[in-house]
């Protein structure tokens, strides 16, 4: 057989087939050369799947929400899916019944607690004048210690997943001794799911235990809880004897008829009210809508108590903004992880810390000073900031002067801190109010999305 071919072109001589080939050879040649097509075409396929993930890596927005622990990192989390990701918001809020109800029923015990130390400590000076009905209410309402445990069960925790701060022995700053429930994954909704459905590995202690039997419980308390809470002399023993609940706890306990009642179903105020503190990196993408292009953001809630900070870090690389909570109601409180650092002053620290950050020279910065309606609580109630914060000097005690001082030292640690210079966006918050944080969310967004042009030469 001749094959003929162009002798000028030397590709045409190297790629000929061989001379006197046989139909066997050929048939052998040709598929290879089909093979080697198909590995060809399977790889250039390939990069342009790459180049396409590079360049929706590239333009997908990348937030870090950071922030010690209970600064609000979970709650402003939840503000931007209820926000945009409406959708998925909503299929999972009927999740949201156990973990409210578990941030309910402690919040009873914590005041149940209280109420028991009275009791054991009758042979002091001072006591409160306790009474039948109390004792009553102590009994009847024992079971929820029981039902605490078995919700932290439901949603996946074991024994050794809770822990008790120790307690504060200084006046000088709030005590902070409630225990803390964590959970180790952030979907927690397969641990409810599952023990739903009768997984042995994640079922109560009780074998016969349903999310109906724990309702069940609490509607039948609800009586003594509504009345427990509504006493006078127990809102006398929380004020005096300085029972710390949490922020949620007075919502939660001013809900009881509602919350307690057996069709309870979830609102989206209860769900970012309740606390369910995890371990792990929350990870949530959303579609923000830009000028009708719907751009990808992804946005990393990371762990702020000390021992999880060093996670922080594989987070910082190509991130395009950090929002930091600073809850500006905690002068007065200390870490619960190391009791001799106020929390306002570690928030300092952090932020001191992020600005520095070579690695965010170029990021987009935006605080939230988180729990401004607390502050306002505090300050009312005749708190001197000056006593913990010794650097506000004399200025007046009030919120809106102790804003002003708050948000001039955040811009001053970003002036003298920063690699190079920079602008930082300042918001007042409290992210569990949800009508006024999603006005915020959005001028977030439209801060970011400047950003972005900006740095592609568009502006």
């Amino acid at each position: 057989m001749v094959f003929n071919y162009d002798a000028s072109d030397p590709l045409a001589i190297v790629t000929a087939p061989p001379p006197n080939e046989t139909p066997q050879e050929k048939a052998a040649r040709e598929e290879r050369e089909a093979e080697a097509h198909r590995i060809s075409d399977q790889i250039d396929e390939e990069i342009r799947a790459d180049r396409a993930a590079l360049r929706e890596q590239e333009q997908m927005v990348k937030i870090l929400l950071l922030g010690q622990s209970e600064s609000g990192k979970s709650t402003t989390l939840k503000n931007f899916r209820m926000r945009f990701a409406r959708e998925k918001w909503v299929q999972e809020r009927a999740s949201w019944r156990t973990v409210i109800q578990l941030n309910f029923v402690r919040s009873v015990n914590k005041i149940l607690e209280a109420l028991q130390r009275e009791i054991d400590e009758e042979d002091e000076e001072y006591v409160f004048p306790l009474s039948d009905k109390h004792h009553r209410l102590r009994l009847r309402l024992r079971p929820l210690r029981g039902i605490e445990s078995d919700l932290k069960r439901l949603l996946g925790a074991k024994f050794d997943e809770t822990y008790e701060s120790p307690r504060e022995t200084s006046p000088k700053v709030s005590p902070r001794t409630s225990s803390e429930f964590y959970v180790r994954s952030w979907d927690w909704r397969s641990f409810l799911q599952a023990s739903r459905n009768g997984d042995s590995l994640h079922r109560s202690m009780r074998q016969d235990l349903t999310s109906h039997d724990i309702t069940e419980v609490i509607a039948g308390c609800k009586d003594d809880i509504k009345g427990l809470w509504g006493d006078s002399a127990i809102q006398e023993l929380i004020k005096v004897r300085r029972v710390r609940l949490e922020d949620s706890a007075s919502f939660f306990l001013d809900a009881s008829e509602r919350l307690a009642a057996r069709n309870y179903e979830p609102l989206d105020d209860d769900i970012v009210r309740a606390r369910l503190r995890t371990l792990d990196i929350q990870e949530h993408e959303l579609s923000v809508d830009d000028d009708g292009d719907m751009q990808t953001w992804k946005i990393y809630d990371v762990g702020g108590s000390r021992t999880q900070r060093n996670a922080w870090l594989p987070y910082f690389d190509q991130v395009n903004a950090v929002i930091f909570l600073a809850p500006i109601s905690c002068f007065d409180e200390r870490l619960q992880e190391d009791p001799r650092v106020n929390r306002l002053e570690d928030s300092f620290i952090l932020w001191k810390a992020i600005c520095s950050s070579k690695l965010l020279s170029r990021t987009t910065l935006i605080i939230f000073l988180n729990k401004i309606d607390i502050l306002e609580k505090k300050i009312q109630s005749g708190i001197m900031v000056n006593r913990y914060l010794p650097s506000y000097a004399n200025r007046p005690n009030e919120t809106t002067s102790v804003v002003k001082y708050l948000r001039q030292k955040f811009k001053d640690t970003v002036k003298h801190n920063s690699p190079e210079p920079r602008m930082c966006h300042i918001y007042q918050t409290s992210v569990i109010n949800t009508k006024t944080t999603a006005q915020t969310l959005l001028s977030v967004r439209d801060g970011i999305l400047r950003e972005q042009l900006k740095r592609a030469n568009l502006v």
